[in-house]
């Protein structure tokens, strides 16, 4: 690629002669950044499209700049200028930026949405190895270290998966801050408001702030089936993979299986099997399995369905927002899906027994069960308190557990029955509280 072309790309996306925007800061986010650039690894910062990678990026650029705007070098690989992208890339723009900016000391190398170069784990690996840069990298795939280049650079590289906002950071975003426990009892009008309002665009930090919530979200599905799997993968049944998704975000919270899936759509069990791959690799949804001490049985036990945003749900399947028991299960389980991440003992189920008694998420640390969690809109109905509580009660015995907790929308209280304690908090305070 001509030397000019690459440096006017560089020049645009870079911090040498301008300020570039950066975004509202992700606090945690770039704490770990910032930590993580400690040791001599490669940074990889991973998560679903426009959940706000760049930006961190960006801003973990403008942390690390300390007066030496040519010590940083940021590559946007989504530029539409780059209409080829071949091995040798890499090494080109590496070679343009050293002769035109003559770095002063290590640079620091950010290479964005990195998946669409080719090979490019063995430039990475050897820039990495000789010390000739600090790399971190982005993408959308959760795979985007796996195969061939987890096995290259194991012990080299640290994982941040990035989220749409949690609730906390989607309250600053409205410049509403919550410091202490103190700011959740005062503030819980304008928090539970805001709430109703997460509960039904989520938290893209774009759609947060924009008018046109929908249209957004609508345009992000699309993308994602589009660029991160159907271009990717040379995908020729496009509509059969959309319609499995829809399917997918309509039906959030349930139990699937894939036999139960492939008459609806008139695929293979097979095909339905890689598409579903393919829905998680690109961070649009998550799985969760039945608890079972049979690795057999929760293997072929039906999963339940949760999308990585509420409001990418709600917008697809147009009816979702009314039915909040659902929609609050979802975002639960986000958080949930957070902490299972960042904490490698923790593993994340559901329970269910052969008289269907349910319970909507088991936290299992080693081999213990840490804690049993119902969602629940209200108590307020008998029979949905009994049955709820039943199958705590049922699941505690069971599991040997118990530290048993229910969510629910504005509902605060404590349980005491069958020798058993259950605490009922609300969905706003739990999100709020689990945070400080």
């Amino acid at each position: 690629m001509d030397k000019n072309t690459l440096l006017e790309i560089l020049n645009d996306w870079n911090l040498w002669k301008k300020d570039l925007e950066t975004g509202r800061e992700r606090k945690e986010y770039l704490k770990q950044g910032v930590d993580f650039l400690k040791p001599n690894v490669i940074l990889a910062i991973i998560g679903v499209r426009r959940a706000g990678k760049s930006y961190l990026m960006r801003q973990l650029a403008k942390r690390l700049i300390e007066d030496k705007k040519e010590n940083i070098l940021i590559v946007n690989f989504e530029d539409v200028r780059f209409t080829e992208f071949y091995p040798e890339l890499l090494q080109e723009i590496y070679e343009t930026y050293l002769e035109f900016l003559k770095p002063t000391s290590t640079p620091i190398i950010f290479l964005d949405e990195i998946h669409n170069v080719p090979k490019w784990e063995k430039f990475v690996r050897t820039i990495q190895e000789l010390g000739k840069a600090k790399i971190i990298i982005s993408g959308s795939s959760s795979k985007l270290l796996s195969g061939e280049l987890s096995t290259i650079l194991t012990g080299r590289h640290l994982d941040i998966y990035v989220f749409p906002l949690s609730f906390k950071e989607f309250l600053s975003f409205k410049n509403l801050e919550i410091k202490d426990k103190l700011d959740i009892i005062s503030k819980r009008i304008e928090i539970k408001s805001f709430l109703r309002e997460y509960l039904e665009f989520g938290g893209f930090p774009e759609v947060v702030l924009s008018k046109a919530k929908k249209q957004l979200l609508l345009t992000y599905f699309e993308d994602i089936l589009t660029k991160d799997i159907i271009n990717k993968y040379k995908i020729r049944k496009g509509q059969k993979l959309k319609s499995l998704a829809r399917f997918y975000l309509t039906n959030i919270g349930k139990e699937i299986t894939f036999n139960s899936i492939k008459k609806f759509l008139g695929i293979s069990v097979d095909s339905i099997d890689l598409y579903s791959s393919y829905l998680e690799e690109a961070n649009l949804l998550f799985f969760i399995k039945r608890f079972s001490s049979s690795f057999k049985e929760q293997e072929k036990a039906p999963r339940k369905i949760y999308s990585i945003d509420i409001g990418l749900a709600n917008a697809i399947a147009f009816k979702l927002s009314k039915n909040f028991g659902y929609g609050m299960e979802n975002i639960v389980g986000i958080e949930l899906r957070k902490k299972e991440i960042l904490d490698p003992n923790l593993e994340i189920y559901y329970w269910k027994d052969y008289k269907q008694r349910e319970v909507d998420f088991v936290l299992k640390e080693g081999l213990k069960i840490k804690q049993l969690i119902q969602v629940c809109y209200s108590l307020d109905d008998y029979n949905t308190k009994e049955r709820e509580i039943k199958s705590l009660i049922k699941a505690s015995e069971e599991l040997k557990c118990n530290n048993l907790l229910i969510i629910s929308w504005d509902e605060e209280d404590e349980i005491k029955q069958d020798n058993k304690l259950i605490k009922i908090i609300p969905l706003w305070k739990w999100l709020l509280d689990e945070n400080l």
